[in-house]
């Protein structure tokens, strides 16, 4: 709470003060009538009761009366517990202040009209007075949005709290039975129903703390795009299930991801059932594991690399198998076969299109494609002999980035 500053009630108006102290529960009532009067948000019932009203205005005018009539020092308790009320009821900061600037001023009043039929009370004790009030009320309103910002932060932080409670339910399947769900759907504001997919971001590059968000910001971005999703933060990478409903909705989910610097970003096909969260979490990890640098990485995008990403020390097996002789060779050269060998498939099978993406001849890449059938003992033109080269350079390149 904010620190009251020293403050001395004025002796001339001490009187005054005990007079209304001694009527405190009928000027807790016209005071109540002029904040209901004049602050709309407390005209209803619904979200400030009138007995919660009526308790917050005695609370605090019998401590600013106590102090006046010299029965106690300043004490901004009741307006700290009216700050962290209303900020459980949802009343906004602004409101809570307007309201607590009407009751100063209706206090004033009453003691100016109480001031009216007491001779002994001159113009310079009711002028002292107001000083005195009006920086009463500025600490008793500072004390309150104190109080209220607190509480809001911390009401958020358990909202968020049992949010990532419920989406590592759903994760883990803890959420299994459709009443379950049901209820944690609502509470995450996701449909029952799908289609759904679940992505997996992971941050690229050294030096990045567990914990942090790889896609920061990205649930706001979703909905801004018409997408709800819900995520949870883990030590080393940020996971979220999104509703991706209508034809258009997965290219916005890949556009809005792809605006995403420095991450890999792994995600599921699309499910139609959020009981099926954890085997599709499984699938987005799978596709995030293929991946090698930054960019998305959808399941059904790539067959192969999610084969070798499932089981990747079989995977490395057959990649020892297939490629043994190009492991061998020195540095340099392994990587330039298998820089070109990957290069063709990414063209297509036309060393035209790939000697443009390498910056060379396609006769060097006919050459060098040759070179890897003659130590692999495998023809290019040869389907299985294909299948098993594309396997296998995906793992080697697995393989490289897991170290």
């Amino acid at each position: 709470m904010p620190a009251v500053p020293p403050l001395s009630p004025p002796p001339g108006t001490i009187p005054l003060a005990r007079t209304l102290l001694a009527r405190e529960e009928e000027l807790a009532d016209k005071l109540d009538e002029s904040i209901r009067s004049e602050a709309e948000a407390y005209r209803a019932d619904d979200p400030v009761p009138r007995a919660a009203l009526h308790a917050s205005t005695l609370g605090n005018a019998r401590q600013v009366l106590g102090f006046l009539a010299g029965e106690s020092a300043p004490d901004v308790s009741a307006a700290a517990a009216t700050g962290r009320e209303r900020a459980a009821q949802g009343v906004s900061v602004a409101d809570m202040t307007r309201a607590f600037r009407i009751g100063f001023e209706a206090l004033w009043h009453r003691l100016v009209r109480e001031a009216a039929h007491r001779e002994e009370v001159s113009a310079d004790d009711l002028v002292t007075l107001s000083a005195t009030l009006w920086q009463l009320a500025g600490v008793y309103a500072d004390a309150a949005a104190e109080a209220h910002r607190a509480t809001t932060a911390e009401r958020l932080l358990v909202r968020e709290r049992e949010r990532s409670a419920l989406v590592e339910a759903l994760f883990t399947g803890v959420l299994a039975e459709r009443s379950g769900l049901r209820e944690g759907a609502r509470a995450l504001g996701l449909a029952l129903d799908g289609p759904f997919v679940v992505a997996v971001a992971r941050s690229v590059g050294g030096g990045t703390l567990p914990g942090r968000e790889a896609l920061p910001g990205i649930e706001a971005a979703l909905l801004s795009a018409g997408l709800r999703s819900a995520w949870r933060l883990l030590p080393d990478e940020q996971i979220g299930v999104v509703g991706v409903p209508g034809a258009g909705a997965v290219q916005a989910l890949g556009e809005a991801l792809g605006r995403v610097a420095r991450a890999r970003i792994g995600v599921s096909p699309p499910y139609d059932s959020l009981r099926e969260t954890p085997r599709a979490l499984w699938f987005a990890r799978l596709a995030l594991r293929g991946l090698t640098r930054e960019g998305v990485a959808r399941f059904d995008d790539n067959p192969l690399t999610v084969v070798a990403a499932a089981a990747p020390e079989e995977a490395g097996r057959v990649a020892r198998l297939v490629l043994g002789p190009v492991l061998a060779l020195g540095a340099a050269e392994r990587d330039r076969l298998l820089d070109t060998v990957e290069t063709w498939f990414a063209a297509g099978g036309s060393a035209e299109a790939a000697g443009r993406l390498l910056y060379c001849h396609p006769n060097t890449v006919r050459y060098r494609l040759r070179k890897v059938e003659a130590l692999t003992g495998r023809s290019l033109s040869a389907p299985q002999a294909v299948a098993e080269l594309g396997l296998a350079v995906r793992a080697v390149r697995l393989e490289a980035a897991e170290k």
